[in-house]
């Protein structure tokens, strides 16, 4: 049996000891390569086994890899005091999908890989990240659409471009009052709320938004509802489509930030524990497009050697029938409990999309920012981008997007927004004040 408890209290001498082995352990087990290796099409076959097989598929059609010393993420202090003061008190519930006694901070600091519930737990952990734990505003979030192809010249097809993108989270909270939960919670059951409005490219889009809400009784399904500027009318949205009604806009929050499920709606298995490559040092803000692949990917950037989860989630037939995917399989930092790829898996089997996040880790989201620094490093989104491996289609996001008039972009758990945000009345205001 092995354990392995990521647990942030005060160190032993013997905790001490296998932290140091940890960390050293990545270089012995994948000696194939090290740092200040460069990595293109030509030598990808090197990294094969350290990246998933969507991110594999990037490296053989053009993305390089720099690749770096691995290096230690610390959660925020706030987040550490409130897993030492109630991790012990967090239980799965008799379903073995829910659970009971959470209040903040991570739910489940000791992993044992030979617990048959061990995926769940660490898809519990990743739902409460030490990423943001309160709330977030990204704002001028955009994505561009290119194909992705080795020796692919670059051609923008589609730009999109988003004021606020932003969530807030009633339960888990750590940082910006009402601490650590909002006292909504008990008359709306409403876990968190997300939002994405207004959009502001393309024109025909302009003005539009949506928003959704996720509660925590694991029988009810998602709200969401989308706004349409052109006939004045806000539209709820059914559960089972996970989009928006605004005809060419999708937006499925199951699959935001990598993979953002609600937990009770899919079935998960262990894969295991690998040694991996991950993207969370990335010194470049926003990335680099990569010249080399249609500019479907960020390169060259910083890689490092990581310990990672593997798990592969299914949907539960009885609770989310429409889903796209026969499987997902997602990659799991786990000192970050983010998500470094997902790979999603079309109805007959074959590999279909694939999610890779890059990342950096510092005391604020750009070098020059003025407003959002903080007294301790965290981890900031730099770009995400999902690619159709069967197509090449792919949607490349920038934060912060280049020329946005924000450089800032990401304020978490600084109290940017609050619930009054995440109304249909306030994205109808903001988006007729566009």
């Amino acid at each position: 049996m092995r354990s392995i408890s990521v647990f942030p209290g005060k160190p032993t001498l013997a905790a001490f000891v296998v932290l140091s082995l940890l960390l050293i352990a990545p270089y012995s087990a994948s000696a194939q390569v090290k740092p200040g290796d460069f990595i293109t099409a030509a030598t990808a076959s090197k990294v094969k086994d350290l990246l998933s097989p969507g991110e594999y598929w990037r490296a053989e059609n053009g993305m390089s890899m720099k690749i770096v010393p691995t290096e230690r993420i610390d959660w925020p202090p706030p987040y550490k005091e409130a897993t030492e003061k109630y991790s012990s008190q967090v239980r799965l519930a008799p379903n073995r999908l829910s659970m009971v006694g959470y209040v903040a901070g991570q739910p489940f600091p000791i992993i044992d890989d030979n617990d048959p519930d061990a995926a769940v737990k660490i898809m519990w952990n990743m739902d409460f990240r030490p990423m943001w734990t309160d709330d977030f505003d990204a704002r001028y979030f955009g994505c561009v659409e290119v194909y992705e192809k080795l020796n692919n010249p670059y051609k923008e097809i589609d730009y999109q471009l988003i004021g606020h993108y932003g969530a807030y989270n009633e339960v888990g909270r750590t940082e910006v009052e009402p601490l650590p939960t909002d006292p909504d919670y008990k008359i709306s059951n409403i876990m968190f709320r997300w939002r994405a409005y207004p959009w502001l490219s393309p024109a025909q889009l302009r003005g539009s938004g949506i928003i959704g809400y996720r509660y925590g009784d694991p029988t009810r399904g998602d709200d969401s509802w989308s706004y349409n500027p052109a006939a004045r009318r806000v539209r709820r949205l059914d559960d089972a489509i996970r989009g928006d009604a605004t005809g060419t806009l999708q937006f499925n929050q199951d699959d935001a930030e990598g993979y953002n499920p609600k937990i009770e709606d899919y079935n998960y298995r262990f894969l295991g524990e690998k040694t991996m490559l991950g993207a969370l040092h990335v010194v470049q803000d926003p990335g680099n497009v990569c010249p080399t692949d249609g500019g479907g990917s960020v390169c060259p950037a910083e890689w490092e050697l990581r310990r990672v989860y593997v798990i592969e989630t299914r949907a539960n037939p009885a609770r989310n029938p429409n889903d796209l995917y026969s499987r997902h399989v997602v990659y799991i930092d786990a000192e970050a409990d983010v998500v470094l790829s997902h790979d999603m898996y079309d109805r007959a089997g074959e590999l279909m999309v694939n999610f890779t996040n890059w990342l950096t880790y510092r005391d604020r989201p750009v070098p020059d920012a003025k407003i959002a620094i903080y007294p301790y490093k965290r981890l900031f989104q730099v770009n995400g981008t999902s690619t159709n491996v069967q197509t090449g289609l792919s949607s490349f996001c920038d934060l912060p997007t280049p020329g946005a008039p924000e450089r800032e972009c990401w304020y978490i758990n600084m109290g940017s927004v609050t619930r009054a945000d995440f109304t249909t009345d306030a994205m109808v205001k903001m988006s007729a004040g566009r």
